[in-house]
Order: C-alpha cells, then structure tokens, then sequence
C-alpha cells in the first residue's frame, strides 16, 4: 500500500499539504486532516475551536481536500485524508477526490472528542458498526482506497470483531490507535483478511515500539504527535525497513 511501511498520522488542525511534504523524505504515507464534513461534525470543530483546539474549518471541505491533495500530485509518498462525518454522502463525495489523486479516504472511527462523538462522528462510530460500514461503503463505491481509523480501549466494542466488519464494507486498511493494548494488533491482524493492510499507531517512536508493533503483525506503523520530528521519523524509518530486510532473510532460509 505505500513503502516505506511508516505513516504520518493526522492531528487536527495540523496535518497540511506542507506537513506531508516536511515529512516525505522519511515515510511512505501521510494521512491528512482530520476534517469535518457535514453539519454536525462542522458545527462539533466550531466548538472545538471555542475550547482553543486546533480544526480546519474551510467554507467547501471538499474543494479544501482538492486542493491539498493536489498540493501532493507529485510528492514521493501516497496522502490519505482522513475525515470525518455523521452520514455517508459527504464521505463518498471525498472519497471521489481522494480517487482522482490516488490518495487513500480514511473513515475516521477514532476522535473521543466529546463534541464530535455527540455528533454521531469519530469514536462514536465504533458502537455503531452498521453507520461505520455505511461510510466505508460509501467510499469504497466512489473507488477510493479505504482505511478506517480505530482505538482501542473503547468499553463494549470487540474492535477485532469491528474490524472483520469494516473490511467485509470494503475497507483496505485498519488504522489502529492501540492505547495502552498493543497486543490487540495482533488479534485485529488475526481478524481480517490477509489483503487488509493493518497500519499501528500509538507511542511509535524508535526501534523497540516498531519491533513490537510489527512482531504483533502489523503491515506498517505510524507515526502521531512527533510526526514533525526528522530524527523521530527517520528512526522509525530504518526500524521499519530494518524489521522487514530481517524477515526477508528468514524466509529465504531453506
């Protein structure tokens, strides 16, 4: 899906054109936004705002995405934007964006914000995997690439099972923030198809947290609040390639 295997992750209000672009020289992917789309999550951000939180609050969110997507047509790494919303509609009409410029459409399933959960968005989503496949859905009908963007810790969401849900729906990839269980990667992995990419997130810093994302089973990890760090980015980067040289040796082995 995207090489090298590290991700830049989307942080509200940060994640531009211009931060992929300081970033590319060390990852493979980065996920743009989070951005609202529709009335309740844009009215959720304007409430974020108020409490000093950063959000991108453009007048047409989906010419915003156009644009910035276009900002990375010739960058050396494959963008995602990931978005979030209460009904499916604006997410297929983002997803048709995201298609044009081969950039991934992911389904944000991961903001606790509380505002944003109240608007039926973000961590919401994930006690309600009927909507939740409904956007991936959506996105996966425009032709877009699709990863969904998860946490775990969520009382009363088997997310292994979650995730088997949303790649039936037509998700390529399963974006997840692992909190304090990295463990549950492996029990994600175990649970959706060999051809659903499974990027893991969460204290991704150095070698120690890639070998173990990775030994978990992990296609690709990613990179969150130090993401604007060279030598945060470009530790994990040679983990990564590091990791993956070592697993081609075992099975050359005869």
């Amino acid at each position: 899906m995207f090489d090298p295997r590290v991700a830049a992750a989307s942080l509200s209000g940060e994640s531009d054109a211009e931060w992929a672009h300081a970033a590319e020289a060390h990852v493979g992917a980065a996920f743009l936004g989070g951005i609202a789309l529709d009335d309740p999550t844009r009215a959720a951000a304007r409430e974020l705002v108020a409490r000093d939180r950063e959000e991108f609050l453009p007048d047409d969110p989906v010419a915003f995405v156009d644009r910035q997507l276009g900002a990375l047509d010739d960058a050396p790494l494959r963008p995602g934007f990931n978005v979030r919303a209460a009904s499916p509609e604006p997410v297929g009409a983002v997803a048709a964006v995201c298609r044009r410029h081969g950039a991934m459409l992911e389904v944000n399933a991961h903001c606790r914000q509380d505002e944003m959960c109240a608007a039926g968005a973000g961590e919401a989503l994930l006690r309600d995997p009927d909507r939740l496949c409904g956007q991936v859905r959506a996105a996966a009908d425009a032709g877009a690439t699709v990863s969904v963007k998860v946490r775990t810790e969520v009382a009363d969401v088997d997310l292994p099972e979650l995730a088997g849900r949303v790649a039936a729906a037509g998700a390529d990839a399963v974006h997840v923030d692992a909190m304090d269980s990295e463990a549950v990667v492996a029990d994600v992995v175990a649970a959706v198809p060999d051809d659903c990419f499974v990027v893991a997130n969460n204290g991704v810093r150095d070698a120690a947290t890639v070998r173990e994302y990775l030994d978990y089973g992990a296609d690709a990890v990613s990179v969150g609040r130090p993401s604007d760090d060279p030598a945060v980015l470009e530790r994990v980067r040679r983990a990564t390639a590091e990791w993956f040289q070592g697993e081609e040796r075992t099975e050359a082995r005869p």
